[in-house]
């Protein structure tokens, strides 16, 4: 398993709302989470086979943007 990690622009417990069902369409993630805490909202996305811009699309469909940082 592989974990890949986002800076977000996702700021709260609604944007979390509005992009669970985005990631939870990618059948290769198996467990992700957003750091809220974290100035940079950093999303930890855990599974295998992982593409990145595929991340980043669901991310940008549900009005949101991200770069990979780890």
């Amino acid at each position: 398993m592989e974990t890949i990690k986002l800076k977000t622009t996702v700021n709260c417990y609604h944007c979390l709302s509005k992009i669970t069902p985005f990631l939870n369409e990618i059948k290769e993630i198996s467990d992700w989470s957003v750091d809220l805490a974290d100035p940079d909202k950093v999303l930890s996305v855990s599974g295998e086979n992982l593409v990145i811009s595929k991340i980043i699309d669901a991310l940008s469909r549900a009005g949101y943007s991200a770069v990979k940082i780890r």
